[in-house]
């Protein structure tokens, strides 16, 4: 099964080259980077390694889609520019895949940071995606290209997008929570500290599922992208 991983970028050159040069090493896929109009270099950047490279409007969810459109593979793997996918992703993948109730899944989370508040941060999401079966964006969530295009692809939200495309793919059938770790950057929780955006993070979920707009969200989170 051949295997597209669409990653979405805004101003990412001093981190993305690291993922790709490891997609690259460890992984038999297509590569597609969607840029959101970078300043930073991030297009020259990601040429060497990248099948395609695609210009969209900025924001995640319209970036996602357009990688999505632009994509050949029968799996498409969304994966954030500072998230590093485990070796043998791409096989990991189509072994889950080849189930045929299994419409989609995602990975575990490890933070990349030491420390038990980032251990405790990736064990707790891992537990809350299992028992769910909603991901976020950070753990790498994969999906048939037919069951993408039957939900629509990604809701053209900033924010809230991947937990909303999430609860879609749910309802289209089986989830496959695999257990190898994808590694995210612990920068967020860094930059803002871990109390804050953990508190942050669930106030905003709790809004989400109480039917707060994303658009009034947004203005609560300025890492929307």
């Amino acid at each position: 099964m051949r295997v597209s991983i669409i990653i979405p970028t805004l101003n990412e050159a001093g981190t993305i080259e690291r993922t790709l040069r490891w997609v690259r090493q460890v992984g038999d896929c297509e590569i597609i980077v969607v840029d959101g109009g970078s300043e930073d270099g991030t297009a020259e950047c990601v040429r060497p390694y990248v099948d395609r490279l695609v210009a969209a409007p900025r924001g995640r969810a319209r970036q996602m889609n357009a990688g999505a459109r632009a994509a050949s593979g029968e799996a498409l793997l969304f994966l954030h520019a500072d998230t590093i996918p485990p070796e043998q992703f791409s096989e990991l993948i189509a072994d889950a895949l080849a189930d045929p109730e299994v419409v989609g899944g995602r990975f575990d989370v490890r933070v990349d940071a030491p420390g038990w508040p980032f251990r405790a941060i990736g064990t707790l999401m891992n537990i809350r995606s299992r028992l769910t079966g909603i991901a976020t964006g950070d753990q790498g969530i994969f999906v048939r290209r037919a069951v993408f295009e039957t939900i629509g692809g990604y809701p053209e939200w900033d924010i809230m997008e991947d937990l909303e495309f999430s609860r879609q793919l749910k309802r289209s059938g089986k989830i496959a929570c695999l257990r190898a770790r994808v590694k995210t950057s612990a920068r967020r929780w860094q930059k803002h500290g871990v109390t804050k955006t953990i508190l942050l993070m669930w106030g905003l979920r709790l809004c989400h599922f109480l039917g707060v707009s994303p658009a009034a969200l947004k203005t609560f989170y300025a890492d929307t992208r």
